[in-house]
This record gives C-alpha cells, structure tokens and sequence, in this order.
C-alpha cells in the first residue's frame, strides 16, 4: 500500500472512529436527559395529586379525578396510585392502564422515599410523602411518547449524519491527501526518469520550506556531488582514452614497420604479428570505451533529421569491407507512411555506430555467415529487425545482455570485449529508442531496434 493510501485510509478511519463514539455519547446522554426530565414529570404530578388530597380539604377524590382529567400537563396512558400510611388505597385515576405493585414496594418507598423503574413501556414513579399526621405513598406510570418520539428521530439523525459525514471523510480526505502528495509523485517521476545520460535532472523547490521541500533541496544537493563526480570520471575516462591512443598509434606503426622489413625473420615476424593482434584490440577497447565517454558526454547533438534506410545501407556498406563473405538480406516492409516513418531525428554518426554493431555481432556470432535485416512500423514504431542463425542465449545470460564486459557462452572463440551492445543500447537511450533481444525459434537470434514514431 502506497503511503497517500495509508494516510488516507488511518486518516479516514480515525474520524470514522471518533464520529461514531461521538455519536453514541450524544445518544447516551440525551436518553439518559430524557429519562430523568420524564421522572421529574411524573413526580410533579404525583407531588401534586398528594397535596391535593391532603392539605386542600374542598378537594375529594371525585373532584380530583376531574383536575387530572383536564389537566394541561396530561402524560400519555397514565395511572395514579395514592396509599394511605397503612397500604390502603385512597386514590385511582380513571385510567384503564395497570401498575404492578406490592407491598414490597410501598415498604422500599417508606425506606427509600422514591423509585423510578421500567415495566414493559411504562415507566413508574414512587414516592413516599410524609406529613405530620399520616404518610402517603404515590405510584404514578406513564409512557412518554413525545420524549421516545425526540430519541428515535436524534438515532436516525445521528446513523444518517454518521454514514453521510464518514462517506463524505473518505471522499475528502482522499483528494486532500492526494493534493498534498502531487510533490511527491513528481519527484518520484523525476527520480524514475534519471539516468546516466541526464544527471543533470533536478527538482523544483519552493518556498514554503515544508518537509517535501527539504527533501527536495537535498536531493537537488545529492545530484549536484553524484554528477560532479560522475562528470569527473567520464572525463578521466574519455582523456585517459585519448591519451592511449596515441602511444599504440606508434606502437602500430613501429609494429607494421618491423614485419614489412625484408630482413625480418619469419619467427620474429609470426611473434610480431600476435603483438600486433594484441595492440588492435588494446585498440579497439580504447576506441570503445572512448565511444561510450562521448555518448555521456554528449558531445553530439542529435536534433537532425535522418533516414534510417540510408544510416542502414551505410552500416551494410562499411560490414561488407570488413567481412566480405558476410551475406545481409535486406527487406522493407511496404507501408503508407513509411517514408514518413524513416526520417527520425538523430546523430548521424552514433547511430551509423549502433546499427554497425549490431550487424557485426551478427556476422560473428552466424553459423552460416548470412543475417537478415527488415524494417517494419507498427502504430507507434519504426522497427528495425536483425536475425541471424546461431547458438542463442541463456534466459540469465539475457537478463545481463546489455551490460558492460557481458558475453556469453556462444562467444568462446571469438575477440570482443563485450562493451558493442552496451554502446548500442547508450545510443538508443540518447535517441529515446530501445532495443530488444530474443529468440523466435531454434538456433534463431533476433535483435529488434524500437524507434518511436
């Protein structure tokens, strides 16, 4: 899970989590207000029923029941119950409803002075109310319909401000925290795009001196020393090439001299030869790596427009003088828009360099001498297609194709120094194109250049 996804998520759930036990506190305590402003009602009524019938003496029981009957503050289904101090029963309300008493709890009341209790969906008030001369006790049940009518519309009104403000979190906490984060998604496409050949890559940074800015700035910092130190070693490499190339220039020189000498003799000139051999390919990997220093150099633009077909036929050309019984059969696929399709922007030179080595490393590694070269479009490339008949690869040996001094199990027997598709995939890279090895069928090496429409 990404980090903008647990945010959002331990962010979502906190508020869910909070919400809900908000809500049930609210909830709690307002049925518990409720409860205790109904008791205080039905103790005012049973107080007062009480008082009526024992300090004012014009009041009897009927008249009694005729004030209860009428009267404003009338409770839903009640039932008034008034005992006199030996447990008779002086007062009923003309209610049909039922309390459930005893003596037991007329004794609790003497003891206790007041009850409050639940019996089914009545709710029942005691009270014990002594005077002077006698004592009386008081039940009195009722429901309260109004105060259950509040506390049901406040639960749907909490579980539907529940559900709509928790969905509506999520929603925005979502955005939020993907807003919040769009800094680091660019640094992290940024980072994703950084290679050798663009060190030189940096993020912005802004002013609000925030935790992604400091990253930022640091990593600006980071970048500068890695490319410093990468440009210092290029440049070693690249004058430390140059300067090689001049002392086997003469060893050459001196070399051909001394085996063109008539006087030589045919051992000194045989040990000569391997000499020779030898400096050619001290020569040749001075040239490649060389190669490699200007491409990350880039001391070649490449913003002309070139044709393919015609870098390809310049690259068969050049093979041909160096392996003369080498076979290239040419092919082009017949398109609409290939002519369109040939012209891409590039470096002349690099790219005759690229397509050479990948000829050559077809002519070597054939087993037939003969290779097969075809250009193709699809809806997005150009493709240029190298195959030849041969021992193929390992699926390790083709995870590590591309990198320097790689060679394989095929290449016993034959000079190289494994740094020709390295090349080849540094241009392609510097051209925004790829490069793709496989093996279709048996015995088959396919090389497949990508280059984008």
């Amino acid at each position: 899970m990404t980090l903008k996804n647990r945010i959002s998520l331990l962010v979502s759930l906190l508020f869910t989590i909070l919400f809900g036990l908000a809500s049930t506190v609210i909830f709690i305590l307002y049925s518990n207000y409720r409860k205790e402003e109904f008791r205080d009602r039905l103790e005012i009524k049973a107080l007062s029923n009480i008082k009526l019938l024992v300090n004012v003496k014009q009041v009897d029981n009927q008249l009694l029941k005729i004030i209860d009957q009428n009267s404003i503050n009338k409770l839903y289904d009640e039932k008034t119950l008034v005992f006199d101090s030996n447990f008779k029963l002086i007062y009923s309300s003309i209610d049909d409803a039922k309390i459930n008493w005893s003596i037991d709890d007329l004794k609790y009341l003497k003891k206790n002075k007041t009850f409050f209790k639940q019996q089914g969906d009545y709710e029942v008030y005691g009270v014990f109310y002594d005077t002077n001369d006698k004592d009386f006790y008081a039940l009195i049940s009722a429901t309260d319909d109004y105060g259950k009518k509040k506390l049901l519309f406040l639960r749907y009104t909490l579980i539907i401000s529940y559900i709509f403000f928790t969905c509506l979190c999520w929603v925005i906490t979502s955005f939020t925290i993907k807003k919040a984060m769009n800094p680091l998604n660019a640094f992290h496409q940024k980072i994703k795009k950084i290679n050798e050949n663009n060190l030189d890559t940096r993020i912005e940074s802004k002013s609000s001196k925030d935790e992604i800015d400091l990253i930022a700035h640091e990593f600006n910092f980071m970048m500068d020393r890695i490319e410093l130190s990468y440009q210092k070693q290029k440049e070693f490499t690249a004058h430390a090439s140059h300067e090689l190339r001049t002392p086997l220039s003469r060893m050459t020189s001196q070399i051909e001299n001394a085996i063109a000498d008539p006087e030589a003799k045919p051992k000194n000139k045989s040990f000569l030869n391997a000499i020779l051999a030898d400096v050619n390919h001290l020569s040749e990997l001075i040239n490649s790596l060389l190669i490699l220093s200007k491409i990350d150099n880039r001391e070649a633009e490449h913003h002309e427009t070139q044709r393919i077909d015609e870098i390809l036929f310049s690259s068969i050309e050049k093979i041909n003088k160096s392996f003369p019984d080498f076979v290239i059969l040419f092919e082009m696929e017949e398109s609409d828009d290939l002519d369109t399709a040939l012209e891409i922007k590039g470096n002349r030179n690099l790219l005759e360099i690229a397509l050479g080595n990948i000829l050559k490393n077809a002519c070597v590694y054939s087993d037939n001498k003969q290779a097969k070269v075809k250009i193709s479009t699809d809806h997005y490339h150009l493709i240029v297609s190298v195959s030849n008949t041969g021992d193929t690869l390992s699926e390790e040996e083709q995870k590590n194709l591309f990198q320097p001094f790689m060679r394989g199990k095929n290449a016993q027997g034959t000079s190289g120094f494994g740094l020709g598709l390295r090349i080849v995939q540094r241009i392609l890279t510097l051209h925004k194109a790829n490069i793709n090895y496989s093996t279709p069928a048996t015995n088959t090496n396919l090389f497949q250049l990508f280059f984008n429409l």
